[in-house]
C-alpha cells in the first residue's frame, strides 16, 4: 500500500460494480488527479451468471473470474476486508488477509460490497448446505456431485447409495433453476460411464416457498421452465420450504422427508451484513439508501450501487410507481457502475451529476445444454422465446457481458470446443483436502515393535 498526497477514492468491493466503477474512474481521471484503491477479500471478480455452467463443466472455472490487478493496473488493489468506516475522520479500517488491521484515509468512497446468500436458522443448513455465490462453491458442487456418483457406484449399502443419489435444491429463481438444470445435465452425461448408476436411480428435487419458479421471466415462461424440468425427471415442490436438514435428513413443510448428501441453497440474497457497521443510511432490507444519482442519502462524497444499494428505478417512477426500485441483477449493475464512475469524477470536480435511469431490456436463463427461456423487451412489447433459440440468446448476452476480451474469448473457446469434445466428468474431490495424502506420507511413523528374544518367546508360550 502506497501513501499519497493525492485524494483517495476508496472502492469497497471488487465485484461487478466495484470493478467497472474503478475502470470507469481510471479511464476518465486526469493523470495524477487521484489514487484509486480497491479493497476486496478476493483478488478477482466473479461473473456470477456463469456459475451454473462452471458447476456443470461447460466452462473452465478460471474463465469465470477476472483478476483485479490485471484489469486495474493503475489502481491499488488490497486483498482484505473493510471492517468499519469512520465518516467524521474519513478513515476506513482494513483487515488484510494476514497481519494487523490498519487505518486507510480516503476522500471519496464507493460502496460496492454486493450481496451474500440469504439464509434462515434452519437446523443443519450451516453444516450441510452448499451456496452458489462464488466460484469456489461452484467448483465444490461439481466435485461433490461427481463424488456422490462414485460413492453410489462403489457401495453395497442401499441406504448410502440412495442418499448419495438424491440432490435437493432450495430456491427456484435464476440461480436455483439454472443450477439444477445444468447439474442434472452433467449427472445424466456422467451416468453413462458408470456400470451401476443410471439417471433413473437419481432423484432431483427443487423446492421454493413461492408459487412459481423463474419469476424474472414472467409467469408463462416460468410455467414452461417448470414443465421442462419436470419432463427431465426433476420433482418440483412450490409454496413449500425446508424445515430442517440435520445430517442430510431433509424435512419439507409439505411433509416430504428424504435423505440427501447434496443440499444446494439458492433461496435469494441479502445485502452484505458488514454495511451495518459503516454508519450509512439503510433501507428496510439493509440496502444502502441512495438517490437517483447513486449518491448515498445525506452525503456528498459517498456513492453506492449494485446488490448492496437501494437504487430508485426512475423509469418505473415516471410511469406512476413511487416505490419502484432497481432489481439486483447484472444488467443494472453494469450500467449503474458506469454512471457511478462518471458521477464520482463529476463530484470530485464540482460538476453536476447524472441520474441513473435504465429501462429493463428483459431476462434470459439457461436450463442446461440447448435449453433455455428468454423474455426480451422491445418498446412496449415483450417477446417470449424458449428452447434452443433462448439458450443461444442466454449464452450470447452473458458471453458479451463478461468483462474483458481476454475472458470473452476464453468463454467462447470453451463453448466451441464443447461442440466437438465430450463433457469432462472427472471428480477432483481431493481438492477439498489437497494436503491429506502428503500429510499421511510425511507424518512420523509409529515406533516399530521390538521383536522378543527367543528365550522370552518360550516363557510366554
Amino acid at each position: 500500500m502506497s501513501t499519497t498526497e493525492r485524494p483517495r477514492i476508496l472502492v469497497v468491493g471488487g465485484g461487478y460494480v466495484g470493478l467497472y466503477a474503478a475502470r470507469r474512474i481510471l479511464k476518465k481521471m486526469r493523470y495524477g488527479e487521484a489514487t484509486v484503491t480497491v479493497v476486496d477479500p478476493r483478488s478477482y471478480m466473479t461473473y456470477q451468471p456463469f456459475l451454473p455452467e462452471a458447476a456443470a463443466g461447460s466452462i473452465s472455472p478460471r474463465h469465470v473470474v477476472v483478476p483485479l490487478r490485471r484489469v486495474l493496473p493503475k489502481a491499488e488493489v488490497l486483498t482484505g476486508r473493510v471492517t468499519t468506516i469512520d465518516q467524521d475522520r474519513k478513515v476506513a479500517t482494513v483487515a488484510p488477509l494476514v497481519g494487523e488491521a490498519y487505518e486507510l484515509p480516503f476522500d471519496y468512497l464507493v460502496v460496492a460490497m454486493g450481496a451474500v446468500s440469504r439464509t434462515f436458522p434452519i437446523p443443519g443448513l450451516a453444516e450441510q448446505g452448499i451456496g452458489m455465490k462464488g466460484i469456489e462453491e461452484s467448483i465444490g458442487l461439481r466435485n461433490h456431485v461427481l463424488e456422490q456418483l462414485d460413492k453410489a457406484d462403489s457401495t453395497t449399502d442401499e441406504d448410502v447409495r440412495r442418499k448419495a443419489l438424491t440432490f435437493v435444491f432450495v430456491g427456484g429463481g435464476f440461480a436455483g433453476a439454472e443450477t439444477i438444470g445444468e447439474v442434472e445435465d452433467m449427472a445424466r452425461d456422467a451416468a453413462t460411464y458408470y456400470t451401476s448408476v443410471k439417471r433413473e436411480d437419481m432423484r432431483f428435487i427443487l423446492v421454493d416457498a413461492a408459487d412459481k419458479i423463474l419469476p424474472e421471466v414472467g409467469p408463462k415462461l416460468g410455467a414452461y421452465g417448470k414443465e421442462h424440468l419436470e419432463s427431465r425427471g426433476v420433482e418440483i415442490y412450490l409454496s413449500t420450504s425446508m424445515d430442517s436438514c440435520v445430517d442430510g435428513h431433509v424435512v419439507l413443510k409439505n411433509g416430504l422427508e428424504v435423505d440427501s448428501s447434496t443440499i444446494v441453497w439458492t433461496a435469494g440474497v441479502k445485502p452484505n451484513p458488514a454495511l451495518a457497521r459503516f454508519g450509512l443510511p439503510l433501507g428496510p432490507r439493509g440496502h444502502v439508501d441512495t438517490s437517483e444519482k447513486l449518491q448515498v442519502q445525506g452525503t456528498d462524497y459517498i456513492w453506492a450501487a449494485g446488490d448492496n444499494a437501494q437504487v430508485p428505478d426512475m423509469v418505473g417512477r415516471r410511469a406512476g410507481n413511487p416505490n419502484a426500485w432497481c432489481p439486483p441483477n447484472a444488467q443494472h449493475a453494469l450500467r449503474q457502475a458506469k454512471v457511478l464512475g462518471d458521477n464520482v469524477i463529476s463530484g470530485m470536480r464540482g460538476f453536476p451529476q447524472k441520474e441513473y435511469s435504465h429501462a429493463n431490456k428483459g431476462a434470459v436463463a439457461g436450463l442446461g445444454l440447448h435449453k433455455g427461456v428468454a423474455m426480451i423487451v422491445v418498446g412496449k412489447f415483450k417477446i417470449k422465446v424458449k428452447g434452443r433459440l433462448a439458450w443461444y440468446m442466454h449464452r450470447g448476452y452473458h458471453g458479451m457481458a463478461m468483462p474483458t476480451w481476454n475472458r470473452k474469448i476464453r468463454i467462447f473457446a470453451d463453448w466451441t470446443l464443447a461442440m466437438f469434445l465430450k463433457r469432462e466428468v472427472v471428480s477432483l474431490g481431493a481438492m477439498e483436502t489437497p494436503r491429506e495424502e502428503f500429510y499421511e506420507a510425511a507424518k512420523p511413523s509409529p515406533a516399530p515393535v521390538a521383536a522378543k528374544p527367543e528365550g522370552e518367546k518360550a516363557k510366554a508360550s
